[in-house]
């Protein structure tokens, strides 16, 4: 098996033991489990939660040791805790388990991008280049997931509980363990220049966080951090929201065909990863991200302004079209913004420093707020959110507005020369 169809299938499984289960979530604790809206926003909050620490930690590990290694016994660990999941009916245990699970599942990401550029630049290849391709079966996988759990829970399919997304994706993750066991090749670790001796700091494996000295690294960790408060809402709640009975009534085409319908937006980002490479050489990484906050302010307004009609069902359609600029223009664009200016010793911690800022920090927070938000200003009696409101904003509108601040501090504050001509290579 070659080197890149060895990647392909990592990045699909990675993304299909995430994709199985995160886009339903909404809908199990809502429709299955009648947990309000601030119980849910809890257990929503447990990725950002695991991000805060997990990533770096695991990365500093990745970077001491085999990172397939690494990641490897993370999806082990992250299958088994699913298998629990489906036993537990109050929300705290339920909290607290996939606390757990996301602790062994965050980290992976950031991994999963240092263990490809790593394997790619022993191959000679850059990364900027090959990687995209071959992250694009990242959501390939993340599509297919999802398409598997609507054939199991919907009434047009199996009809069963949507906790057996949660086994489908245990058996995802074991199988990626065993794959990254055996056939993903060893992340050499490089040799140390003779007797230098190491500050605290190295000792620690804390390198990574000097990257904060840097002013121009700093601002777009910073922003990082503010826009990864609004990456996961409409994953959080889109579903919940389509399969609202009082936005998209039963039996409705939106209502019977939610998770595939979700699914346009990763069918979307197989198109704008294969894109990237294009836009980072043409435009730099200033442009590329403010493309992809104002491509979260058109996802969220479409949701807002979006209703039980035709024309509701094409602003949907096309809020999931540009779901795949707006995420893959931040994620994939900033990864590889980090690789770039980062030192190869310090690859994958470097990478969950990245982890940290968006989908730990910045999540938490977003979440924290984001429940709050709707538990104040727009939850019905019953635990429903009252997602559109005639004359008045909805709660996808207020999110939009942040979206829209976000960008347009970005655009002000954020410096960044970019020069068309220059490769992609960062010397150390």
């Amino acid at each position: 098996m070659s080197i890149k169809l060895r990647l392909m299938l990592m990045n699909f499984l990675q993304f299909f033991v995430w994709g199985a289960w995160m886009m339903t979530l909404a809908s199990y604790g809502f429709k299955e489990k009648n947990w309000d809206g601030s119980q849910f926003g809890l257990v929503f909050s447990t990725m950002g939660f695991a991000s805060l620490v997990m990533p770096t930690l695991f990365g500093i590990l990745a970077d001491k040791w085999k990172a397939n290694y690494v990641y490897a016994f993370l999806h082990l660990l992250f299958g088994v805790t699913m298998c629990f999941l489906p036993l537990i009916d109050a929300p705290m245990p339920f909290f607290w388990v996939l606390l757990l699970a996301m602790c062994f599942y965050m980290p992976t990401i950031g991994l999963d991008n240092a263990i490809g550029f790593s394997i790619l630049k022993a191959e000679g290849k850059d990364p900027t280049l090959h990687f995209p391709p071959i992250r694009v079966w990242g959501t390939v996988g993340f599509i297919a997931a999802m398409w598997l759990t609507n054939l199991f829970t919907k009434e047009w399919g199996l009809g069963q509980s949507i906790k057996v997304s949660f086994i489908i994706s245990a058996i995802g993750a074991f199988c990626l363990s065993i794959f990254s066991f055996t056939l993903l090749p060893a992340i050499v670790k490089e040799k140390e220049t003779a007797a230098k001796k190491k500050t605290l700091v190295e000792k620690l494996g804390l390198q990574a966080f000097v990257l904060f000295k840097q002013k121009k690294m700093a601002i777009f960790f910073i922003f990082s951090l503010l826009l990864g408060g609004a990456l996961q809402l409409t994953n959080a709640y889109g579903d919940a929201f389509l399969q609202d009975i009082n936005v998209f009534p039963e039996g409705t085409i939106v209502y019977n065909f939610s998770t595939i319908i979700l699914s346009i937006s990763q069918i979307s980002e197989t198109l704008f990863i294969l894109a990237i490479p294009f836009f980072m050489r043409k435009f730099g990484i200033k442009k590329v991200m403010l493309i992809s906050m104002i491509a979260w302010v058109i996802r969220f307004g479409l949701f807002g302004v979006s209703n039980n009609s035709e024309l509701g069902l094409g602003l949907v359609v096309v809020s999931c079209i540009v779901y795949g600029m707006a995420f893959d223009f931040f994620n994939i664009s900033g990864a590889l913004f980090v690789e770039q200016n980062t030192d190869s010793k310090i690859q994958s911690s470097a990478q969950g420093v990245f982890m940290l800022m968006t989908n730990g920090v910045g999540a938490v927070l977003g979440n924290i707020v984001a429940g709050l938000v709707i538990t104040t200003w727009f939850t019905r009696s019953g635990g429903s959110i009252v997602w559109n409101i005639p004359a008045l904003p909805n709660v996808w509108l207020v999110f939009a507005g942040y979206a829209l601040v976000i960008a347009t501090l970005f655009a002000i504050v954020f410096k960044y020369k970019h020069d068309p001509k220059a490769k992609f290579v960062i010397k150390h």
